[in-house]
């Protein structure tokens, strides 16, 4: 094997590959896309000229060659990673930074509290700038100007790192004098007045186009497979907001889980199941290349992605 031809990124892929036997896992472990991680994949096969791994109806299965080269991987990462240990040092306890975080209302909301928490705890030097997506752009995030970007996006740039945090149903917030109530079905639930609120990706926003059903996001996309469509009253960018005018008005406002259930407690409102199918959501961290190997942020992501499975 010619050295000059080999990354040595590619080993850390094979380690995690080999560990999880699984693409997407192991993209998700490494912060990449599930592309990026296939053509890893790709390049791992060319480089050691061996399929290295194997789809069978058990799964992805290692060859006997990835077998033997397990075990010299993860010595030979290990043996790499005590030469740059010094440089990588990072004690959270006495450090003292701010970082920098683009998260819509909806994280804002559900994952930063918990998060706030167990920084109290584990690192109470460390402060949060929580920005929304109105006020970064893709180039801020690509020079490093933001440490990390959290909401749903619908594109990324290939060229940033990401990982998911969760997957999150829907749910349905009114208030409990809502007439729907009494008859809670697809029907009445398309007969009603609604709240529309979605904020993807990053950017100052534009208005929304009513009848442009693929741009509106996955509720209406969901309805508009089944050829209709619900009546949408109020455009808002904010959950929070949404879910107060549904428990004011006869509106009913479809928000993700996690949301939902801030307001379980309330007694001026109720919680239902969409009575229709409505992919998952996906709450997503991406953060620039120039920060991927950075002591403290590889601390602060690992943070995040524990909370988030916590929760």
């Amino acid at each position: 094997m010619n050295l000059e031809r080999a990354d040595l990124n590619l080993l850390v892929y094979l380690d995690v590959l080999l560990r999880e036997r699984n693409v997407t896992r192991a993209a998700s472990h490494l912060g990449l896309s599930q592309p990026a991680m296939s053509n890893g994949l790709k390049r791992l096969r060319e480089l050691f000229g061996d399929p290295l791994l194997v789809r069978t109806r058990e799964g992805m299965m290692p060859t006997e060659r990835a077998m033997e080269l397990q075990p010299m991987v993860r010595e030979a990462l290990a043996a790499i990673d005590q030469v740059i240990q010094p440089n990588r040092d990072f004690n959270p306890i006495d450090a003292r930074r701010t970082f920098r975080i683009m998260a819509s209302d909806y994280a804002e909301s559900t994952l930063i509290p918990p998060l706030l928490k167990q920084l109290r705890v584990s690192a109470p030097g460390i402060s949060l700038d929580i920005m929304t997506p109105s006020d970064v752009s893709f180039v801020d995030v690509e020079q490093g100007k933001v440490d990390m970007v959290i909401n749903r996006f619908d594109s990324m740039p290939q060229s940033f790192h990401q990982a998911t945090i969760w997957s999150d149903t829907f749910s349905c917030v009114m208030r409990t004098d809502n007439p729907i109530l009494q008859d809670y079905n697809l029907e009445s639930y398309l007969a009603s007045q609604h709240i529309w609120v979605s904020k993807t990706g990053m950017g100052v926003g534009v208005g929304v186009n009513p009848e442009d059903v693929q741009r509106l996001g996955w509720v209406d996309e969901a309805i508009g497979r089944q050829g209709r469509k619900r009546d949408i009253s109020v455009f808002t960018r904010h959950y929070q907001v949404a879910m107060l005018l549904a428990e004011q008005s006869d509106l009913i406002v479809t928000v993700p889980t996690r949301m939902a259930q801030l307001a379980s407690s309330n007694p001026r409102v109720v919680l239902r199941e969409p009575p229709i199918k409505i992919p998952l959501l996906e709450l997503k961290m991406a953060w620039s290349p120039l920060l991927q190997q950075s002591a403290p942020h590889r601390w602060m992501r690992r943070l995040i992605l524990d909370v988030g499975r916590q929760l």
